[in-house]
């Protein structure tokens, strides 16, 4: 993409489009929909058909779009809803029966405290939840289990793994954070391939621990490369790599996008899995565009995190190029009465739940990725004045500025010998 300024006006003014757009879809659905509704996804563009829940795992990206909103526009109104939606889910931090409290509370009371909220209230929600998640680690094999059983290790994790290390950090637990460090060590060495490419699933034997196969509920099949799941892993990595500094989940996460970005078609947007067929109803031509969302905001906090100019511009643009796409071929407003944010996403292909359709995970992390790219585009158009150096070390009779001589009265080398 050209560095022209037109260029990348144009570009920011499609990306605060399509924020804009955001924000009003939101706005409707809080007018259209009763306050203890949390969409999930849509069903021929409409929300309030979305009945397959599972575990509740996308409640907090609703209030979590609210906050965004109200960090964008300063907003007290937005802020306040956001709170209102957020404030019903705190009894989950204590809630056993799931792996993802960190997308129900990072996208919500960790945005909140960022805000200026009552830390007194919400930091030990945090630390709980994390100290929750960390009572699922499994021993035997040194992993979170998943939620479908005691023997299952999930890619997602990796994108709430993150509590954990909050609470450990917060509070000093060793404990919490070996826990961590551990579940982050495992999922690289049996989800994460040498290529880049990620397994949705591994399972264990519960007694020795031995790593059984990989496998998987979502994808095309055990040994493909899931998108949504390689986009978890590398956002995911990259945060524990931000709150810890281990060198280890920087390099996992480089390996990610290096895949990612030599396999995904140049317009940024992904396939629903790599390795699905041609042709067929699993054919690859389905795109997600939730996984193309999740990882351009990966993408843009790896690009600030990169150890070299060269990766982070190749991060950032194939980011913005992403962004883009999205925003012009598949933003909601292309689609009469669509209620959704952004279409094309994938719930469960298997299932035939929520394809080619607005997702919450998907809605979310567009919309993230698109306060992260304006917030970007902004600080590079605007480059910091630097101010000439004080003249304070001078004394007052050396302050005044003089010229030297000019080139024509310095006398020429024949002359000055």
């Amino acid at each position: 993409m050209s560095n022209s300024t037109p260029e990348r006006e144009a570009l920011r003014n499609t990306l605060q489009t399509a924020f804009d757009f955001a924000q009003g879809q939101v706005k409707s659905l809080l007018q259209k929909y009763p306050s203890d509704y949390y969409p999930m996804y849509t069903v021929k563009g409409r929300f309030g058909h979305d009945r397959k829940r599972w575990t509740h795992w996308c409640d907090g990206f609703y209030p979590g779009l609210m906050f965004i909103f109200a960090e964008a526009a300063g907003d007290d109104a937005w802020l306040d809803k956001a709170i209102a939606y957020s404030t019903p889910l705190e009894q989950r931090q204590y809630d056993r029966a799931v792996h993802d409290l960190g997308f129900l509370f990072f996208s919500t009371h960790l945005r909140w405290i960022g805000l200026g909220g009552p830390a007194e209230r919400i930091e030990p929600l945090l630390i709980q939840a994390g100290k929750t998640m960390a009572m699922r680690f499994m021993e035997n094999g040194q992993y979170l289990r998943s939620f479908v059983e005691p023997a299952s290790l999930f890619i997602d994790i990796m994108m709430n793994v993150g509590t954990i290390f909050y609470a450990g950090l917060k509070t000093g637990d060793e404990r919490l954070l070996d826990i961590a460090h551990k579940h982050c060590l495992t999922s690289r060495r049996r989800l994460v391939r040498g290529d880049g490419s990620t397994s949705h699933e591994a399972m264990f034997d519960l007694e020795s621990g031995e790593c059984l196969k990989q496998s998987t509920h979502q994808g095309y099949r055990g040994d493909s490369c899931w998108s949504r799941g390689l986009a978890w892993s590398l956002y995911g990595f990259t945060r524990s790599y931000l709150q810890t500094r281990r060198a280890e989940y920087l390099e996992t996460a480089m390996l990610n996008a290096e895949y990612y970005l030599a396999n995904t078609p140049a317009d940024g947007v992904t396939p629903w899995d790599y390795d699905a067929p041609d042709s067929g109803p699993l054919a690859r031509t389905q795109v997600d565009t939730s996984a193309s969302a999740i990882a351009a905001s990966g993408l843009l906090d790896l690009a600030d995190a990169a150890p070299d100019s060269v990766r982070a511009r190749a991060y950032r643009e194939f980011a913005l190029t992403s962004l883009r796409t999205l925003s012009e071929k598949y933003l909601g407003s292309l689609t009469p009465g669509f209620e959704g944010i952004l279409n094309g996403g994938v719930y469960h292909i298997h299932k035939n739940l929520g394809v080619h359709e607005a997702v919450m995970f998907g809605e979310y992390f567009f919309v993230e990725a698109l306060d992260k790219a304006l917030k970007t585009l902004r600080r590079r158009a605007m480059p910091q004045s630097v101010k000439p150096y004080p003249e304070d070390s001078l004394p007052a009779w050396a302050r005044q500025w003089q010229d030297g001589p000019t080139e024509e009265e310095l006398p020429s080398p024949e002359e000055s010998q």
